[in-house]
């Protein structure tokens, strides 16, 4: 039988770093709004993701706004120089081409690598403190947009009422689909490998980004001597690479990895994921607005997708919390365009800029 709780002013599908941290920016800014935040993951599934992310010195700052930046700021490894290179595989020598370093204020790092799994964890508990109702694990079925709510189906049979329906359930968002929202898409033909290594040699908060002709391969520094790896290929060779043994996997890596920090050896499994992007058509209906990866999913040549996700949280929040405070329907399709407004631009070119830049390596 399905179940009614009471009426939510936000449900948010998905449960990730956006979703949570959508939950929280509307809590800490209005106590009186009633959120929901659904996943179809247990939130130790969520807590475990072996993956780290770079997320960039205004992302920082926002996270220390909601109060999680103290939690997750020992585990984080300052970017302290980042330097590109162009090469092929065979060159004994990458020359440089672009490197910059130094800090945005004194003390502060223009971007930090942190792993998924500690701000997840650090976001939740923040959620969770401030009162938000986390969900999981469920998913979201089905929704109808009504007047002045929409009902929201879950995939456990309950039934749940709110002002607004939030989708922040990833680049394949199920609740775009459903709202028949069309997307622009271009497939790269390539897979992201991600894996963590460790080395012999401290990498002093360095990040390297190689562009080889299969694509970026990139060397992003974790704490001690151990580095997370975005590592570009062709579709079928990522596929039988991640498939393949250990010993061969290894010696294709120490191949664009180099020797620079010694010997090195996997710190964690290997993940291939298929590149391209994908920009949605619009990023709002009545009753539902788009965020994260189900707004825009890019390349990750440049590191910002968890950035621009951030910076739709952030926009999002404001819109909404000003429009409580002016007796506005958070819901109301002229509310959420301002949202669409603030973001499409800023998204469309980031989206543009990696397109660009995948293409030209």
């Amino acid at each position: 039988m399905a179940e009614h709780g009471e009426l939510l002013d936000v449900l948010v599908g998905g449960g990730g770093y956006v979703g949570l941290s959508l939950g929280v920016a509307l809590k800490q800014a209005d106590p009186a709004i009633r959120v929901a935040v659904v996943d179809m993951r247990p939130r130790a599934a969520l807590e475990n993701d072996p993956r780290a992310s770079a997320v960039a010195a205004a992302a920082s700052r926002m996270l220390a706004q909601l109060g999680v930046w103290d939690e997750i700021a020992p585990h984080a490894q300052p970017m302290t120089e980042m330097i590109v290179t162009d090469s092929r595989l065979r060159d004994a020598v990458r020359p440089v081409f672009l490197t910059f370093d130094g800090e945005v204020e004194p003390g502060e790092a223009f971007a930090h690598m942190v792993p998924n799994g500690r701000m997840v964890a650090a976001l939740a508990d923040r959620a969770v403190e401030l009162g938000v109702e986390l969900i999981a694990p469920d998913t979201v079925q089905g929704y109808s947009s009504g007047a002045s709510d929409v009902e929201i189906r879950l995939g456990s049979g309950k039934v749940r009422r709110a002002r607004l329906l939030v989708a922040a359930d990833g680049v394949r968002s199920k609740l775009r689909e459903l709202a028949g929202i069309g997307t622009v898409r271009w497939d790269y033909d390539q897979s992201g490998i991600v894996t963590t290594v460790r080395h012999e040699r401290p990498h002093n908060g360095r990040a390297e980004e190689h562009f080889l002709p299969s694509g970026p391969f990139a060397i992003l520094p974790l704490k001690g001597n151990r580095s997370s790896l975005v590592w570009s290929e062709k579709r079928l060779e990522a596929e039988r690479l991640v498939k393949g043994d250990a010993f061969t996997f290894e010696l294709e890596l120490e191949r664009r990895f180099g020797h620079h920090l010694g010997k090195i050896e996997l710190d964690g499994p290997r993940h291939a994921f298929p590149l391209g992007l994908t920009l949605a058509r619009g990023f709002v209906k009545p009753r539902l607005a788009l965020a994260g990866d189900a707004a825009h999913g890019i390349h990750p040549i440049a590191g910002q997708g968890l950035n621009l996700g951030f910076k739709d949280v952030a926009a999002l929040a404001e819109v909404l919390v000003e429009a409580r405070r002016l007796g506005e329907d958070i819901g109301a399709l002229d509310v959420l365009e301002r949202y669409e407004r603030w973001r499409r631009f800023d998204t469309f070119q980031m989206g543009v800029v990696t397109d660009v830049l995948n293409r030209l390596f």
